[in-house]
């Protein structure tokens, strides 16, 4: 089991992970909003480059590279996109929300790591084997991986209607007829639906996809740690936008090493 840690920095907390004990990384709380990640890098490598963007809840990846270029030629002052891959050392790379999941990425061969917002609508397009066939392209093999999902909104209080369920689970159980997706979701060992009383929704953990996309591209369970806190339930750590409707978020960043 991969364990999860609380550390203090000024008396705020955050987590990290042990399976990406080798970079520089941390799922922030609540606690240090509104702090950008310029100055949330201070907590992690204060040398490091610092990377965002305007999410979008899509599946575009970006390099530094291409945020760069973006911002050079443009007026916008983020690049739209919802994930990050690092090319060199030394590159912060964040990603912010408020129930969606949040995935850091390291490789142990290479060093790189990669930052991406997995919400449902990114989920469905499939952003986490988008990242990592980028990462791919840039000489990762995937047994290299370590993959850590932080605090999002869990299965068991996440009602969503039973199209958004199809348009994600069509991911994972390839079927035609929505019926009987739904039934083959169910199915699956450790499940990501769960009943719903209302009869157009069921319930549904958007980390359990994204673990069961991974699981199709060959990744082992041992290359990928699942946090143990929900944003919902959790209110004394995370913010919530089902449960209190308004913008604020959490960051969560890694840094290439």
């Amino acid at each position: 089991m991969h364990t999860w840690r609380w550390h203090n920095w000024e008396g705020l907390p955050y987590l990290s992970c042990n399976i990406l004990e080798l970079w520089p990384h941390a799922f922030f709380t609540q606690q240090f909003w509104p702090r950008p990640p310029q100055e949330l890098v201070n907590v992690l490598q204060p040398d490091a480059s610092v990377y965002r963007l305007q999410q979008v809840h899509g599946n575009t990846v970006l390099t530094p590279q291409e945020v760069d270029y973006h911002l050079s030629t443009s007026e916008a002052e983020l690049a739209l996109a919802d994930g990050l891959i690092s090319e060199q050392p030394l590159q912060a790379v964040w990603v912010a929300s408020a129930d969606c999941t949040p995935v850091l990425i390291g490789d142990v061969q290479t060093g790189q790591v990669a930052a991406l917002h997995a919400g449902w609508r990114g989920t469905a397009a499939k952003i986490v084997p988008q990242a990592i066939a980028r990462m791919q392209s840039q000489g990762s093999k995937l047994e290299n991986l370590r993959i850590a999902m932080g605090p999002a909104i869990s299965g068991e209080v996440y009602q969503v209607s039973v199209d958004v369920a199809v348009e994600i689970g069509s991911t994972i159980v390839p079927d035609d007829h929505p019926e009987k997706m739904i039934a083959g979701l169910h199915n699956l060992p450790n499940s990501p639906l769960f009943a719903d009383p209302q009869p157009d929704k069921v319930r549904l953990d958007v980390r359990r996809v994204n673990a069961l996309q991974l699981d199709s591209l060959g990744i082992s369970p041992e290359q990928i740690a699942i946090a143990p806190y929900c944003t919902f339930q959790h209110s004394e750590h995370f913010f919530s936008y089902r449960r209190e409707k308004q913008k604020k978020v959490q960051w969560s960043g890694i840094v290439s090493v």
